[in-house]
C-alpha cells in the first residue's frame, strides 16, 4: 500500500509540465495499484506518454495523451491537495481548457 507523499519526476514538453511548470512534484497516494511496466512501449507506441514517473522505483504517476485537447491521468490523488479557494493545478487547467473549447 502507497500512502503519503511521493516525488513525481515530470518530463519537459508535456501537459504535465505545463500544469506544474517545474521537472519535480510532490503529490499524495493512497492506493496498491500500478501500471504494469511490462506494457509501457506497447502503449508508447500506441501514443500514450508516461509525463510522471517516482525515480526510485520506475513506477508511473501520469499519463497523457499528446493528440486529445486534455487528456492526463494520474495514480495519485489531486484532490487531497485541492481546497475551495485555491484549487489543485490539474483541476485548474483542466477547468481552462474546457472553457477554451471551441463548440462550433
Amino acid at each position: 500500500m502507497r500512502l503519503g507523499a511521493y516525488p513525481c519526476k515530470i518530463k519537459r514538453n508535456t501537459l504535465a509540465f505545463i500544469v506544474y511548470g517545474k521537472n519535480l512534484i510532490q503529490e499524495r497516494h493512497r492506493h496498491r495499484y500500478e501500471f504494469n511496466n511490462k506494457y509501457r512501449k506497447i502503449f508508447e507506441q500506441k501514443g500514450m506518454v508516461f509525463s510522471g514517473i517516482y525515480p526510485k522505483k520506475n513506477l508511473v504517476e501520469i499519463v497523457e495523451i499528446k493528440k486529445h485537447p486534455f487528456f492526463i491521468a494520474v495514480q495519485f490523488h489531486p484532490e487531497f491537495k485541492s481546497k475551495p479557494d485555491n484549487a489543485h493545478p490539474l483541476f485548474k487547467e483542466f477547468i481552462k481548457a474546457a472553457l477554451n473549447i471551441n463548440h462550433s
